[in-house]
């Protein structure tokens, strides 16, 4: 399961490569000629050295004309330390399969977009023995897919949409309009779609909103976030009874509940905490005393 927006913001190209040569197309408009064939590599690039040296998402692209190496690495910020190993892995992987590497960095970021889009130049200033430029993929010029019949127009764009303006304030449109394209697309896939999109979500009412619109679909719950959904919910069920009958105890019992005591209480996530506060409230002769010795 995917576990973090790092993870889903190149393992969506692993899941529909053929979406990574369309951004390039129709976003980046870099005349990337059309793939016959595209297959998944090994992303390990550790040599003898101890050092181990690892891409995101490695892909390997057959065209008419030549073969190229894809490289997709997902950038959260900025990282001068992986921007000294760019280089190395395009050097890297241009000796090892002797085809043309091409490096794609995709971000939620607009100032890591133009932190990755800057040219990597080494040797002399003027004379450079070596220069990367990096193709970058971010909030500035993925499109904003808000419209259902674009989504459902190519369904994976609108997901790579979803996942990189997940963090704008037009996150409520897009969500709406990719949810309605998931159902025209087969099950298996919508729900690892459904996962992806659900990474990348930091802003908790847009990740909540995503939630409500994927459990009103059939096949959601046979994927295992929906899973963690429920588990969620059942912690947090269990989190509120436990608020709710400290609460009650201390009334039924005559005790007045200040605001603060209270406010405390119904802001306490921690539930073996709260098993405590309840225990004490059954003994307790003022409120404050849930909180002794913290």
């Amino acid at each position: 399961m995917v576990g973090s927006s790092h993870e889903a913001l190149h393992r969506i190209f692993q899941k529909d490569p053929e979406l990574l040569t369309r951004a390039l197309q129709r976003v980046l408009h870099v005349p990337f000629p059309r793939p016959r064939e595209i297959a998944a590599l090994n992303v390990d690039l550790t040599e003898i050295e101890p050092v181990e040296r690892r891409v995101d998402t490695l892909l390997r692209a057959e065209t008419d004309e030549g073969t190229y190496l894809l490289v997709v690495e997902s950038q959260g910020k900025a990282d001068e330390r992986k921007r000294g190993s760019w280089p190395y892995y395009l050097s890297y992987l241009y000796e090892k399969y002797r085809c043309e590497p091409v490096l794609i960095v995709i971000t939620q970021s607009s100032s890591t977009a133009k932190w990755a889009s800057r040219p990597i130049r080494l040797g002399f200033p003027g004379w450079h023995s070596l220069s990367v430029r990096p193709l970058v993929l971010g909030p500035d010029n993925v499109p904003v897919i808000a419209d259902e019949k674009q989504a459902e127009a190519d369904p994976t764009l609108a997901v790579l949409s979803a996942m990189t303006h997940g963090r704008g304030p037009g996150a409520m449109a897009i969500l709406e309009s990719l949810a309605s394209a998931l159902r025209t697309i087969d099950s298996d896939s919508a729900a690892v779609f459904a996962q992806f999109v659900d990474s990348c979500l930091v802003d908790p009412q847009a990740k909540q909103m995503w939630r409500d619109l994927m459990t009103a679909v059939q096949y959601f719950w046979r994927h295992p976030l929906a899973e963690q959904v429920r588990e969620e919910g059942r912690e947090q069920g269990r989190l509120q009874d436990r608020q709710e009958m400290t609460l009650h105890v201390l009334e039924w019992r005559g005790i007045p509940v200040p605001d603060a005591v209270r406010e405390r209480v119904l802001a306490c996530e921690d539930l073996d905490r709260l098993e405590v506060w309840a225990q004490r409230a059954v003994h307790a002769t003022d409120a404050a005393e849930l909180f002794a010795d913290e």
